[in-house]
């Protein structure tokens, strides 16, 4: 992956690179497996930069790691540019490989997808939904792309099915920490971290003596099992979800799906939507 860039102050490259955010792991890199070349000429980070130079950028080259293995299966591909793949995960599936479920992870399905087309670029998961959780999964083709959206504030829309009638909207704002008795399990804990949960209910129905609603979910923070725990605690755990209170007859995963992101392209700076259509929460919801 390559970066030009037409230098307009002059400064010192390794100033330049620190500056447009460039972290000390990539630059270390970049020297070991990469270049840095300014009017075709390979240079170091302590060359001195002028205006009017141009300089190009030559990320490493990545290795994929030995617990990935690659396979081949169609992936439903919401977004993809030279820098992001947006996917649309289905429930069962991880997003990488875990003790209990060794492959057949996104991350695997990801990086057989890039091989198929000789591509030498490997995945680096960026946006995580639990195994059975559905919708959208952004990846990044390289490391330095991976560090860039970490600085980059994603926004997350889900779609739940929960039990009984809920209030229109409002806000869950309840701290959350891992339960002492469990390695997976998340609870409501005031000495946990900060944790708010916003949601909108869209829809009621009622199936075989049972009310569920419909709601709209938006993060405002990022906690492990955020929306599963804040909706067991709010009394109307997610339908399917029997580690939190929502077991069902009919569903053995929870109805929850990842609807929307929205974030500002770290490297263009434009506002990407990327929407998830595919087999929604609503379908489901129509059935009950």
């Amino acid at each position: 992956m390559k970066f030009t860039f037409n230098i307009t102050t002059a400064e010192m490259l390794r100033t330049f690179l620190q500056r447009h955010r460039f972290s000390k792991r990539t630059i270390s890199a970049i020297k070991h497996n990469g270049a840095l070349v300014v009017n075709g000429e390979s240079v170091t980070v302590r060359a001195q930069l002028k205006c009017g130079d141009v300089l190009e950028v030559f990320l490493a080259n990545e290795t994929p790691s030995t617990n990935l293995i690659p396979y081949q299966q169609a992936l439903n591909i919401l977004y993809e540019d030279q820098y992001l793949i947006a996917i649309s995960k289905p429930a069962y599936q991880n997003c990488a490989p875990s003790r209990d479920h060794l492959h057949y992870s996104v991350a695997e399905q990801v990086l057989g997808y890039f091989q198929t087309y000789e591509n030498e670029t490997i995945p680096h998961i960026i946006t995580r939904l639990d195994r059975n959780t559905s919708g959208i999964v952004i990846i990044a083709k390289h490391g330095f792309i991976h560090h860039l959206m970490s600085q980059t504030q994603i926004d997350k829309q889900y779609l739940c099915i929960c039990q009984g009638e809920i209030t229109r909207s409002g806000l869950i704002d309840a701290p959350i920490a891992r339960h002492p008795d469990s390695i997976i399990q998340r609870h409501v804990d005031r000495n946990g971290k900060t944790a708010q949960t916003r949601f909108k209910r869209l829809d009621v129905t009622k199936y075989n003596n049972h009310t569920y609603s419909l709601c709209a979910v938006t993060l405002l923070t990022g906690r492990t099992h955020q929306i599963r725990v804040h909706f067991q605690h709010f009394g109307h755990p997610i339908v399917g979800d029997d580690l939190y209170g929502g077991g069902h007859d009919e569903y053995t995963h929870q109805l929850l799906r990842c609807k929307q992101v929205t974030f500002m392209h770290p490297i263009n700076n434009q506002k990407i939507v990327i929407n998830d259509k595919y087999d929604t929460i609503e379908s489901i919801f129509n059935m009950l």
